[in-house]
């Protein structure tokens, strides 16, 4: 599923409605709390709703052969994520670390929550190989994570 930095996927896109979201998906998975919502899409679909206005979107990794996120043909979820910040990177994309990952002025995250282990991706790693993976994405403009970005840093 390709992401659309800033903006969300094609499925779903901050500012839009719920009502709109619903429209498309059908109802969520589980409701979770009023602000955020799980819906049962391949990879699986986290929205936070600012009220009714979606706020944050965010994609799980599928891991073991299901569809996963990408962005300008580089596979974001279930992938080391030191080999994902060198393609983005390449790509022009500057990462800005925070505790569980790291964030692009283009308006995306990728992160690990330590759920997956190397031996997931490589049978030959060792059990306590720290290597992370990511295992989600994070879409929204940019300000959600950086605040006010000056025209310069843009």
């Amino acid at each position: 599923m390709e992401i659309l930095p800033g903006e969300g996927i094609a499925l779903v896109k901050v500012g839009e409605t719920r009502d709109v979201v619903e429209a498309r998906l059908g109802p969520p998975a589980r409701a979770g709390i009023s602000a955020r919502a799980v819906y049962d899409t391949e990879p699986m679909l986290v929205v936070d709703y600012d009220g009714d206005t979606v706020e944050l979107v965010e994609l799980g990794c599928s891991g073991d052969g299901g569809e996963e996120v990408t962005l300008d043909g580089v596979q974001l979820t279930y992938r080391f994520m030191d080999d994902v910040l060198a393609e983005l990177t390449a790509l022009g994309h500057r990462p800005e670390p925070f505790d569980i990952g790291y964030t692009f002025r283009a308006g995306f995250t990728i992160f690990s929550m330590g759920s997956r282990s190397a031996v997931d991706l490589d049978p030959q790693a060792s059990p306590d190989d720290p290597r992370p993976i990511v295992e989600g994405v994070g879409i929204a403009p940019p300000e959600y994570w950086l605040g006010p970005l000056d025209a310069e840093a843009a």
